[in-house]
C-alpha cells in the first residue's frame, strides 16, 4: 500500500473528513452493536472515532466515552453531535495521534474498528497499549477488514489481511492475563458511503483482561 502524496497523516485525514458531508445521525458499526449490546456500561475508549457513530451509540446506552481521532474536523463534528443529542456529558472527544502517544485512563471497553491507515502506524503497539489500558474484566474489540470493499480507499489487489489470531499473536500478551474470547472471520452485506452494497469480510477479535 503506497502512502498518499500529502504532507502528513494529519493533513490527509483532515481532508478526508472535510470533504465528507456532515452526518446528522452517523451509524454505529454493526459488529459493535452485535458484540457490546449485552455488556454492562462502563468507561469506553473509541480509537479512531471517525464520524462518531460508535461513540454516540455507546453514550446513548450509558457508556462514558472517550473518543479520539487524528482529524480535528471529525472530533469537532462529534462534539457538536453529542451536545445537540444530549450526550455532551457522556462523550469526551479529543484530537489524538496514536502514532505519537496513547490516551491516558483505564477502560472497561476499548473499541478499535478498522484502525487502518496508509501512513506509518505501529498497530501492534497501539493495540497492546489498549489491552494494558483495560480494567480487570474489560474487553478489547478489534474489527479489521478481511476483504476489500468496492468503496475502500485501499484497492491494492495484493493487500494481505492478517487473521484475528495473527493480530492477537502480534500483541504478545500474557495469556494468563488476557484471554481470547473470540477470533474469527465473519461475512456480511455492507452498504458503502455512496449507497452501493457488497459482501465484505470482517476479522473479529475480542480480548478480555482477567478479573
Amino acid at each position: 500500500m503506497s502512502t498518499p502524496e500529502t504532507t502528513d497523516a494529519v493533513t490527509y485525514w483532515q481532508d478526508v473528513y472535510a470533504k465528507r458531508p456532515v452526518a446528522a445521525d452517523p451509524r454505529p458499526n454493526v459488529r459493535l452493536t452485535e458484540i457490546v449490546s449485552c455488556l454492562r456500561p462502563g468507561a469506553a475508549l473509541d480509537l479512531g472515532c471517525g464520524s462518531g457513530g460508535d461513540a454516540l451509540w455507546l453514550a446513548r446506552r450509558g457508556w462514558q466515552v472517550t473518543a479520539v481521532d487524528i482529524s480535528a474536523v471529525a472530533v469537532e463534528r462529534l462534539v457538536d453531535l453529542a451536545r445537540s443529542g444530549g450526550q455532551g456529558e457522556r462523550v469526551d472527544a479529543r484530537q489524538h495521534d496514536l502514532h505519537e502517544s496513547f490516551p491516558p485512563g483505564g477502560f472497561d471497553l476499548v473499541n478499535a474498528h478498522y484502525l487502518h491507515t496508509p501512513f506509518d502506524l505501529d498497530r501492534s503497539k497501539v493495540l497492546r497499549g489498549a489491552a494494558h489500558a483495560l480494567r480487570p474484566g474489560g474487553r478489547l474489540l478489534v474489527v479489521d477488514h478481511g476483504s476489500t470493499a468496492p468503496w475502500s480507499w485501499n484497492q491494492d489487489p495484493d493487500a494481505y489481511f492478517p487473521t484475528p489470531l495473527e493480530v492477537a499473536a502480534g500483541l504478545d500478551l500474557d495469556p494468563s492475563a488476557w484471554a481470547i474470547e473470540r477470533a474469527e472471520p465473519s461475512r456480511r452485506i455492507a452498504t458503502g458511503p455512496d449507497g452501493r452494497t457488497a459482501e465484505v469480510t470482517d476479522h473479529i477479535l475480542v480480548l478480555r483482561r482477567a478479573s
